[in-house]
């Protein structure tokens, strides 16, 4: 059976320029401060990532600094694809349009689960794209991976990651906060991920499937944990 599917975002950036948001989405540097694990752009050939042992390579379909970036869409055996298309726009007074595309093919009968997990992740990649683009474009951040436990009871883990934010109760967008004594806000939250910003950090949380819990931070300085100190600090959250 299978699903097709297909999403767009759309924000207008005040005061980030086209020539910045073309630097985070289509440089290796770029795409390691908001997107996932580490990544590393062939000028108009390729974009390729390293994740969790999972290394693709995605060809560049539409290559046009600062204007229009595409790559993806290799299907494989299975018929599975996924391709991502970018469309900058500079506009009057210093601000910038950005839209992205995602879309792609899932196979399978019990695609739900996948595609629900793909779902809450793109909102989280997205909206973190977003809080780059305003808060740290031109920076560069240190991207840090670290895999949890398995979770049983996931309202009880959120409610605890609350608490270690200095919450009475699970995070919510907005909620201003504190890391381990950093302040910062909860950029964004949905029902399987949470992101919060400080002043020099992106440190955001996934649920994956089926029942897994991970960090994909990006830290831009004073924080120098390493995965292994950060997967511990995810296993007192389980």
């Amino acid at each position: 059976m299978g699903h097709a599917f297909e999403g767009a975002n759309e924000v207008e950036l005040g005061g980030v320029t086209p020539e910045q948001v073309w630097e985070a989405i289509a440089t290796g540097p770029g795409i390691d401060s908001w997107f996932m694990g580490g990544n590393e752009v062939e000028p108009g050939a390729a974009v390729r990532q390293a994740f969790g042992g999972y290394e693709p390579s995605h060809p560049v379909t539409a290559w046009e600094p600062g204007k229009h970036l595409a790559y993806g869409g290799e299907k494989g055996p299975d018929g599975r694809f996924v391709a991502y298309e970018f469309l900058i726009e500079g506009r009057d007074q210093g601000s910038t349009v950005l839209r992205m595309v995602a879309s792609g093919f899932l196979p399978g009968d019990d695609w739900a689960d996948e595609f629900e997990a793909m779902t809450a992740g793109g909102e989280m990649f997205w909206q973190t794209l977003v809080t780059y683009l305003r808060h740290f474009a031109g920076r560069t951040a240190r991207p840090v991976t670290a895999f949890g436990p398995q979770v049983g009871d996931w309202a009880a883990t959120w409610a605890r990651l609350g608490n270690r934010l200095g919450l009475d109760r699970a995070p919510r967008t907005g909620d201003e906060v504190a890391l381990d004594g950093v302040p910062g806000v909860v950029y964004f939250v949905n029902a399987q991920t949470a992101g919060i910003r400080t002043a020099d950090a992106m440190y955001r949380f996934f649920r994956t499937p089926p029942s897994g819990l991970v960090a994909m931070h990006h830290v831009f300085a004073n924080d120098d944990r390493d995965e292994q100190a950060w997967s511990a600090w995810l296993g007192d959250l389980s």
